[in-house]
């Protein structure tokens, strides 16, 4: 049983009462109160593998409850994973909990030159996370965000100019940055460090960054607005491996879902056995540091990752399908190295034919990751009206989700 914990008991039973602490807390919330009844004691490793996982439903639900507040500076509100309507809200205190990382994960030194390009505003986490790292630092940081195709070049110029020695965000915002620079020829002999975190590394990243920057090595966070960061890993370690943070416990249960408890007192999301719909299990990482890993071995429900944002594809599926005129319907995410150039969805139909134009005027308007991650290039979201759906031709199955590769 303990083998399925990133910790082992010594290490972790002593700091299980922040676990009891989000425990009661959650026994508070009325809708999630019955869940735990009979719990006793949570004082193993055991006891703790015995309650049931949170999900992101869970959590939401006892966060709109608590409204938990920081005890020291402001509350930052951050969108958390919401993919239709209201973004669902995730709670961090200013620093969000990066002088924990910082202790145990040092990309950056006082002579980077940083440039921090995760996305800024619209309630993003991950661009004010990164930041609180790079204060830690001491170094200096460029904050770009986000940035329309036809700026690229100017800020690579700008870039060369200032001996940027790192930068930072998704990897489908850091293809988009190497990409435009080998295109362009441009060189970034000065940059070192690649930052990534919000989704998995994309392998063409390694060759773009060789023609680009040669000496630049990648540096890898792991986590959710819910979790935080969770666990960081080295260009000693392989992509998917994480060394996860003596403040975050990780659990493989037996079907290999990861679930996740804080042991951070400071933590204001109650995260208990929390769920993000990623596999993964425990090793020992080739780096040599000793200690269990956590490798992630992908997402197992419907969240797909589209330019860095999650889409939750049943939840679109479900509610085009409450479409008069709409039988069925399926996503097509078209992709080009890894990253999404488009998104069909395709709809079966029957009886009177259903207005395709005013779903998908609706559905951008409504849907949080569809609006931003074709703001810039809106004509990539398509809906249409078909006659037949994709379909497996040896099983007969036809899936939500079907990923296909623009050559």
């Amino acid at each position: 049983m303990t083998d399925s914990f990133s910790l082992t008991p010594e290490a972790a039973e002593p700091q299980l009462r922040v676990a009891r602490n989000s425990l009661e807390l959650l026994r508070t919330v009325p809708e999630l109160a019955q869940r735990y009844t009979g719990v006793d004691r949570l004082r193993t490793l055991g006891d703790l593998a015995a309650l049931p996982p949170m999900m992101k439903d869970d959590l939401n639900t006892a966060l709109a409850h608590l409204e938990p507040k920081a005890e020291v500076g402001a509350t930052w509100l951050f969108q958390s994973g919401g993919s239709t309507g209201a973004p669902k809200v995730g709670y961090a205190p200013t620093g969000f909990y990066m002088a924990g990382v910082y202790a145990q994960w040092r990309p950056l030194d006082r002579d980077d030159v940083f440039v921090n390009a995760w996305g800024a505003g619209r309630m993003w986490g991950a661009h004010f996370l990164v930041a609180a790292l790079a204060d830690l630092s001491g170094c200096q940081v460029l904050s770009v965000g986000s940035v329309t195709r036809d700026e690229y070049a100017d800020w690579l110029a700008f870039f060369a100019t200032r001996r940027v020695t790192a930068i930072g965000g998704t990897p489908s915002v850091l293809r988009l940055w190497f990409a435009s620079a080998r295109a362009a020829g441009v060189k970034l002999p000065a940059l070192r460090k690649v930052l990534w975190l919000g989704e998995a590394w994309q392998p063409q990243l390694d060759e773009d960054m060789a023609a680009v920057a040669p000496q630049a090595r990648r540096w890898g966070m792991f986590g959710s607005t819910e979790t935080w960061v969770v666990g960081t890993n080295t260009p000693d370690c392989p992509e998917d491996t994480f060394h996860t943070l003596p403040e975050q416990l990780v659990h493989v249960d037996p079907d290999g879902l990861l679930d996740f408890t804080t042991l951070n007192p400071e933590m204001l999301n109650p995260v208990l056995r929390y769920r993000t719909g990623d596999a993964g299990e425990l090793v020992s990482c080739p780096c040599g540091r000793p200690g269990r890993s956590m490798r992630v071995l992908g997402r197992r429900d419907s969240v797909v990752q589209v330019r860095g944002l999650g889409l939750h594809v049943d939840e679109i599926i479900g509610r085009v399908e409450r479409e008069p005129g709409v039988t069925r319907a399926q996503f097509v995410l078209t992709e080009q190295g890894g990253r999404a150039t488009g998104v069909d969805l395709l709809l079966l139909t029957g009886g009177p034919a259903p207005d395709v134009e005013r779903i998908r005027a609706d559905l951008l308007s409504a849907t949080f990751t569809l609006s931003t991650a074709f703001q810039h290039d809106p004509e990539s979201f398509r809906v249409r009206a078909v006659g037949a759906l994709i379909s497996n031709d040896r099983t007969g199955k036809t899936a939500n989700l079907v990923v296909r590769e623009d050559s």
